[in-house]
């Protein structure tokens, strides 16, 4: 890469920066285009025989085993639904260890034996595939030579078609396992965790005697961040392209201090980007609701409303592909990293989680009795949960990207705790004390089914934006996974842990007699609280001081990726996934085995990748800077004058004990490479980093090969 190129992506920016691409965008309301793409409940009812159309439903909205007998007039029924929206292929939609989404395509023509062909989609092509996929991580559960890969239909999310220039795709949702069963994806234990949770609140509605409140339900909504960048200069940025952020990078004077990005007016060319992202959106069904300009320069994010857990899960992984495929559309690239550029804020995915019944969200307060202690209930077994487990909360957040964000100034620390707000601690303490209080504001106050537990009023609520695991009025926001995640590694140890908690909460209560259970919940929720109640933390969390505190309380710090991926494999968490069905052992050991690998591999990428463009991008713009000053040191001692020389001799100094540095780091990397140690290497190429950034500062900037902050987060 040389100083030319950088101008010349420049140059280029500068002139698309001024076009919008408008001409993709049609002219429709979100009310004509949602759920145009998606075989949903109208398109089921339209396209299938009535009986059909009921067991399916059933088994759509109540998790009812799907009848096998309906597998051909379903697949009937979708290949005419897609063919007539100009579908030629059809695919099994999964998401295997990668963290990203996967498939295959077959076109729907088969010949029929006379020269022509026939359109063709049978039950079993609808249920199950063999899809092969022997090079997708699998953590020892499989062997490229002796297993094949399955997918299985997953028919509580909708198939929905993917659009091109050159024609759709039919795109069925499926698990991905193993000949001999194992979950080789994301799908399968995040549908397995909500079977878990889903038992329990079952049998909390029965505890409590609610009647009618709906069938079992865990909601998620996300809030998704990302950067955009020109196009142009993703391709003059090496480690962009093979890392998905910045290994060099001095931030400018100016970036995100003023806060005059976020929620700023939104410029044309990105408008027209998300209004097409929208569109795109609605037509697969997906509730996107939000758009804003982020903190970061060049920063955005978008939001959904609230879905199930599951189809909101899909509709996130289909969201990104959105988000990176328009991106290209309009002459950007669309980076999820969690860190791209250093010194500004990285970029997270805030899971919004609740659970209860499609009728009842037992995270927010309810005026009934027995809504009141469900509520209160519930708290606490997140609280009991949170504590108990929170390095497994921790681990699921562990990544090579998200260890660059965590603990900066834009996001919470790797240290788990809970912040709940004033007024619903002050209940807590309540509950703990024994001692009721009264209502501090004039709205209407919860009622419990204990008589003697206080009062909270309705929408009690706050926000901490520094805590990792905050309650924010009928949900709690997990503000730690990263941005380029999937949503279901968080979501499953969230259910898992939270079931086991209910489960111990439930078990204690059904042995009281019915006369004394009102006693016996308030007694066990006291225990709960005094027991857990180190996990509560509604100060600052990234000051130096809460590292401290929360050495104190006993919390779990686990500050590197491997060390937070070591508790997967823990026999008290071992045991737990497998007495809920989650996980088995084997999927759990597979899956420490593929987690720890990938970060090994994408730090050595990275650790290459530095020492690379330090040696063939850095060290020549640095040395053909010296020269230059060094001809300037000769011109001015043979003419004879004075000005400017002894400063011309200090920057040649300085240039020269950076580069000596710089070549110390290279070798010290080097060094490192070969041992595999990840933190060795993140270690020395750190320490590089350093030196590049001071050298990007001082080197005449037409010299500069790459490039800048001051370009990429501000130009487009």
């Amino acid at each position: 890469m040389s100083d030319k190129a950088r101008r010349q992506a420049i140059q280029n920016v500068a002139a698309s920066a001024s076009m919008c691409v408008t001409d993709k965008i049609a002219p429709r309301s979100a009310a004509e285009l949602f759920g145009e793409d998606v075989f949903n409940l109208a398109s089921m009812k339209e396209f299938l025989p009535p009986q059909a159309y009921e067991k399916l439903v059933d088994t759509v909205r109540n998790r009812a085993p799907l009848d096998p007998d309906i597998a051909g007039d379903v697949a009937g029924a979708m290949k005419t639904w897609a063919l007539g929206k100009g579908a030629s292929h059809y695919t099994h939609w999964f998401q295997p260890l990668t963290g990203g989404t996967a498939e295959k395509h077959d076109a729907f023509l088969e010949p029929d034996g006379s020269g022509g062909v026939i359109m063709k989609f049978s039950a079993k092509n609808l249920v199950v595939g063999e899809s092969d996929a022997s090079s997708f991580p699998s953590g020892g559960l499989r062997s490229t030579f002796e297993a094949r890969g399955y997918t299985a239909w997953d028919p509580t999310s909708p198939a929905f078609l993917r659009r091109t220039p050159a024609g759709a795709t039919l795109c069925i949702p499926t698990a991905f396992c193993s000949y001999t069963g194992e979950a080789l994806d994301k799908k399968t234990p995040l549908l397995r965790s909500i079977r878990a949770l889903s038992d329990q609140i079952r049998r909390m509605l029965d505890l409590f005697g609610v009647k009618d409140a709906g069938s079992p339900e865990i909601t998620l909504g996300v809030e998704q961040e990302y950067f955009l960048i020109d196009r142009n200069f993703y391709l003059a940025r090496p480690d962009l392209i093979q890392t998905g952020r910045t290994l060099f990078g001095a931030p400018p004077p100016k970036h995100q201090q003023l806060d005059d990005h976020y929620y700023g007016t939104i410029k044309a060319r990105i408008l027209a980007f998300m209004t097409e992202v929208d569109q795109t959106l609605w037509r697969l069904g997906i509730p996107a609701k939000t758009r804003h300009n982020e903190v970061a320069p060049a920063q955005f994010e978008i939001a959904s409303v609230f879905e199930e857990l599951n189809l909101a899960n899909d509709h996130n992984m289909l969201t990104m592909d959105v988000l990176r495929q328009t991106a290209d559309r309009h002459g950007f690239v669309c980076l999820m990293h969690e860190k791209p550029f250093n010194g500004v804020n990285g970029s997270g995915k805030h899971n919004n989680w609740s659970f209860g019944t499609t009728k009842m969200n037992f995270l927010s307060p309810g005026r009934s009795p027995e809504g009141g202690a469900i509520f209160l209930t519930a708290i606490c077994a997140v609280i009991q949960a949170v504590d108990r487990h929170g390095e497994l909360l921790r681990m699921s957040t562990a990544s090579s990207g998200n260890s660059y964000r965590l603990g900066a100034n834009e996001a919470p620390p790797s240290i788990i705790s809970i912040y709940l707000g004033d007024e619903l601690t002050r209940l807590i303490e309540e509950l703990e004390s024994g001692t009721p209080g009264k209502v501090r504001r004039g709205e209407p106050a919860m009622q419990l089914f204990v008589d003697t537990l206080p009062p909270l009023p309705q929408d009690a609520t706050d926000r901490n934006r520094t805590s990792p695991f905050a309650y924010t009025g009928n949900k709690f926001e997990f503000r730690a996974p990263g941005s380029s995640q999937s949503c279901a590694g968080p979501n499953v140890i969230l259910n898992t842990i939270v079931a086991e908690s209910l489960d111990d909460i439930l078990t204690e209560l059904e042995k009281a007699p019915k006369a004394e259970f009102k006693a016996a919940l308030q007694s066990l929720l006291r225990r709960i609280v005094r027991k857990h109640r180190r996990i509560i933390f509604n100060g600052d969390n990234y000051s130096r001081e809460w590292v401290a505190e929360a050495e104190k309380r006993g919390l779990p710090i686990l500050r590197t990726v491997p060390e937070a991926l070591s508790v997967l494999v823990n026999e008290k968490n071992v045991a737990m996934f497998e007495r809920y069905g989650v996980f088995t052992r084997a999927e759990l050991l597979s899956r420490h085995e593929v987690y720890f690998e990938e970060y090994c591999a994408r730090t050595r990428i990275e650790g290459e990748l530095s020492l690379t463009m330090a040696r063939t991008l850095i060290h020549p713009a640095a040395g053909e800077y010296l020269r230059r000053i060094g001809r300037n040191i000769q011109v001015l001692q043979q003419t004879g004058v004075e000005a400017g020389l002894p400063e011309q001799f200090a920057e040649a100094e300085q240039i020269g004990k950076l580069m000596a540095a710089l070549v110390h780091c290279e070798a010290k990397l080097e060094k490192a490479l070969p041992t595999g140690e990840p933190e060795e290497i993140r270690e020395a190429q750190l320490e590089l980093r350093r030196i590049v950034d001071r050298l990007e500062k001082l080197i005449d900037d037409e010299l500069w090969p790459l490039p800048k902050y001051r370009e990429m987060l501000f130009i487009y």
